[in-house]
């Protein structure tokens, strides 16, 4: 640790990388925290989790039980073992009691994404609601035509504030919380929407998976999606940052502008000798060409492509990256696929076989140095290396299903809950002072030590 430190006031490495590697340090030495506790107030399986996104101070949970919560994270409420363990108690909950609470189990509760003071949650009663956190009182609703399974907000949204909700209808609708009303509905899918993920790197843009193991694209401005994966489309490795993309399609440009030029003069002398014929040509080629772009407006809507399956049964989760180019998707075959969004091809990077629930809706999350997927996987949670597939970590703490993973990037946290009821918390192992006095350790050993 005081190398690094030193290499860094040095200029030897950059103060990025001296963070990024320190982080991932703290990343893959997780463990099951002694010092942070959540007292669960729910009854029932927990189903969704999600930190706040302006504070990164608050952590929202819904249960099977149809009561909500919200949780500090920041300031215990209460210490136990001499002040060594800190208990953390919710701030408040909505259960069944409440007057405008859900009946029956809460499937999804996500925070709005530039206010605490609004919070939305999901649930099997067909209703979606929208909860004032000030005064936890509903102040909008939505009727679903079947149970809700999840409920996604744009993090990016600037131009609307539109909730996309799957359920188990076939349709995803997109509700408006400024008018109160269904804003339009996205058709497409042959069986129920299990997940949904807005993009990263548009507002506009939508990814769903269904019960059918499609997974969509959508634009919400236009009317149908713009793309089917397809689990056979493939392509070996990842995309070059985008300097390199520059540097290389440059290149290509100014040799293909160069042959070009060779080309066009033969051009020339052939079309003296072509006459009439280049008229019939030119319509030939116009009519193709016409042809092509209908295939590109509706990509293969009454075609094969429309029945493109991503899956070999259910879309049980999806997890866009943060830098928006890469999309993870996990289903009932029990298998985790990376996706390139802008090719939309499976990128063939193998993680290690592991049981996924099959019945239900998960929560992935990711991390970004390193690249990390955390994955429930049955009474465990698995670390996978986004590019190598590898399993880094593998995380024993609940005694049943682990239903979501939330990690906290400002503290490098990672937040699960399952079917026993419980929220556990995964800190760093160790502290920087144990890593400072290891390291004075170390330098201080020599030959003639004892």
């Amino acid at each position: 640790m005081w190398k690094a430190i030193k290499d860094r006031e040095t200029g030897r490495i950059r103060s990025n990388s001296f963070a990024n590697r320190f982080k991932s340090r703290r990343i893959l030495s997780l463990q099951l925290s002694n010092r942070k506790d959540f007292v669960s107030p729910h009854r029932g399986s927990v189903n969704s989790l999600q930190v706040d996104l302006t504070e990164g101070r608050y952590l929202l949970s819904g249960a099977a039980d149809g009561s909500a919560a919200v949780f500090d994270l920041q300031r215990a409420t209460d210490y136990e073992a001499s002040g060594l363990i800190a208990k953390h108690k919710c701030i408040f909950t909505v259960d069944k009691q409440h007057d405008n609470g859900h009946k029956f189990a809460i499937s999804s509760a996500i925070w709005y994404p530039i206010d605490t003071g609004l919070f939305i949650t999901g649930s099997y009663d067909h209703y979606l609601k929208v909860w004032d956190t000030n005064t936890a009182q509903a102040v909008v609703d939505f009727k679903m035509p079947g149970k809700v399974y999840r409920t996604a907000m744009s993090s990016m949204a600037m131009s609307h504030t539109l909730i996309a909700a799957g359920t188990e209808d076939v349709q995803v609708r997109l509700c408006d919380i400024a008018s109160g009303a269904f804003s339009h509905t996205l058709s497409g899918h042959r069986d129920g929407v299990m997940s949904v993920e807005w993009s990263t790197s548009s507002e506009w843009v939508l990814y769903t998976g269904g019960c059918d193991g499609a997974i969509r694209f959508w634009d919400i401005r236009r009317a149908g999606c713009f793309r089917v994966l397809d689990q056979s489309q493939t392509q070996l490795g990842i995309r070059p940052p985008i300097l390199k993309r520059t540097a290389v399609s440059s290149k290509f440009y100014s040799a293909a502008k160069s042959s070009l030029g060779g080309q066009n003069r033969l051009k020339t002398l052939q079309s003296k000798h072509t006459g009439s014929q280049s008229v019939k040509g030119s319509s030939s080629a116009k009519a193709s060409t016409e042809k092509s772009r209908q295939k590109r407006i509706h990509p293969g809507m009454l075609s094969t492509l429309d029945r493109a399956t991503a899956h070999y049964g259910v879309v049980t989760g999806l997890k866009a990256t943060n830098d928006g180019m890469y999309l993870l998707s996990a289903g009932s075959d029990s298998r985790i696929r990376l996706w390139d969004i802008e090719s939309g091809r499976n990128t063939l990077v193998n993680f290690e076989t592991g049981r996924i629930q099959t019945n239900k809706a998960i929560q992935l999350d990711t991390s970004d140095d390193p690249a990390l997927v955390f994955v429930p996987c049955m009474k465990t949670v698995k670390t996978f290396g986004m590019w190598s597939g590898r399993t880094t970590l593998m995380l024993r703490g609940h005694y049943e299903s682990v239903n979501t993973c939330c990690f906290n990037s400002s503290d490098q946290e990672l937040y699960t809950s399952g079917a026993d009821r419980q929220i556990l918390v995964w800190s760093p192992g160790g502290s920087v002072e144990d890593e400072m006095v290891q390291d004075e350790v170390a330098e201080d050993k020599d030959n003639w030590s004892d």
